[in-house]
């Protein structure tokens, strides 16, 4: 006799996390657990635009490599679902993203929230911003280091930005600037909080050094490790002098130059002045902080731009159905499968 699947079986979501076993979890710093992050969406049962879809993978390689990079996620899954996997698995962030009239950002700190709205007024894709670029650069290696977090504009005695300002930090690993190591310094992620605007500015750049008086060409002799073809030239000199020693080396700001106390790498030496480098490699976002609940994406409204009485909701997006109901009215063909968390 044939045997009835249950259609109304209940999700599960099922960690199967092997990149991040060797990682850290506790921070040298703290000593508390270091805090991780699960980028999804909650778009009422619909499935985000193509773009926005992208913009969900950029924002899961800016926080690698605590979280799920490759995350599945079905139009059934509630949100009930994730906090029940969020626990065993040591998340401590939500990032959902949602679109109505207007894509939204929610970050929540688990299980009990707090919850901040952002709409996304403008954003640019990573690759967007490589194309934008003469030589853009964006190696794998410097995604199995997480980035720093530098926060511009937050000093401000106002509490919802006082809010925001600890939930961002709190997303990022703690580093002691005293004795953090060169080679971990690899990202940066940036947040400009425009007063007059009030709107915030979201970056993500790669770091580099670059050694004070050195040309390119020299620079990637000893880098790469592969001489070039002197075979047209009568002197190894020609190759120095026609690379322009002089001029050909990039600009160096004395603001922006460090005395190296260690080697990093085969260029830069210890003892030595190098200039820092950064350079965008996306996405990017502009921001605006639309309000700020007390729970997980419920509970009393701590700040809204329309007011805390919370009449005028933002486009009408805001209300979704994360009481922990299957949606009967969207059967999806695999629902008797498991969600992989991968």
């Amino acid at each position: 006799m044939g045997r009835f699947r249950n259609k109304k079986k209940k999700v599960v979501v099922k960690s199967v996390v092997k990149n991040n076993q060797q990682l850290p979890t506790v921070d040298q710093v703290t000593g508390k657990k270091i805090p991780q992050t699960m980028v999804f969406s909650r778009n009422k049962g619909k499935r985000l635009p193509p773009l926005l879809r992208q913009l969900e993978l950029d924002l899961r390689k800016v926080m690698l490599p605590y979280t799920a990079l490759k995350l599945k996620e079905k139009k059934r899954n509630t949100l009930k679902d994730f906090v029940n996997v969020a626990g065993p698995m040591g998340v401590t962030h939500f990032l959902m993203l949602s679109k109505a009239l207007n894509p939204y950002l929610r970050i929540a700190k688990t299980p009990q929230g707090p919850t901040l709205t952002f709409k996304i007024h403008q954003y640019s894709l990573a690759v967007d911003v490589a194309q934008s670029q003469l030589r853009p650069r964006c190696p794998q290696d410097l995604f199995k280091i997480s980035p720093l977090l530098v926060l511009s504009g937050f000093g401000t005695q106002e509490e919802h930005l006082r809010l925001t300002s600890t939930l961002f930090q709190n997303m990022f690993p703690t580093i002691d600037v005293n004795t953090v190591k060169l080679s971990l310094c690899q990202r940066i992620v940036l947040l400009n909080y425009n007063k007059e605007t009030k709107l915030i500015d979201f970056r993500h750049y790669s770091i580099r050094l670059q050694p004070v008086g050195v040309s390119r060409r020299i620079r990637k002799i000893v880098q790469n490790r592969q001489l070039p073809d002197l075979s047209t030239l009568q002197d190894v000199s020609e190759f120095v002098t026609r690379a322009n020693y002089g001029s050909e080396s990039e600009g160096d700001d004395e603001a922006a130059t460090v005395d190296l106390v260690s080697d990093l790498g085969r260029v830069n030496r210890a003892s030595t002045k190098s200039a820092v480098k950064l350079q965008e490699i996306g996405p990017r976002m502009t921001l605006e902080l639309t309000k700020i609940e007390e729970g997980l994406c419920s509970g009393e409204v701590m700040f809204s731009i329309y007011g805390k009485s919370g009449d005028k909701e933002e486009e009408n997006e805001e209300e979704e159905d994360d009481n922990g109901e299957d949606g009967e009215d969207e059967e999806d063909e695999e629902s008797d499968e498991e969600d992989e968390v991968e």
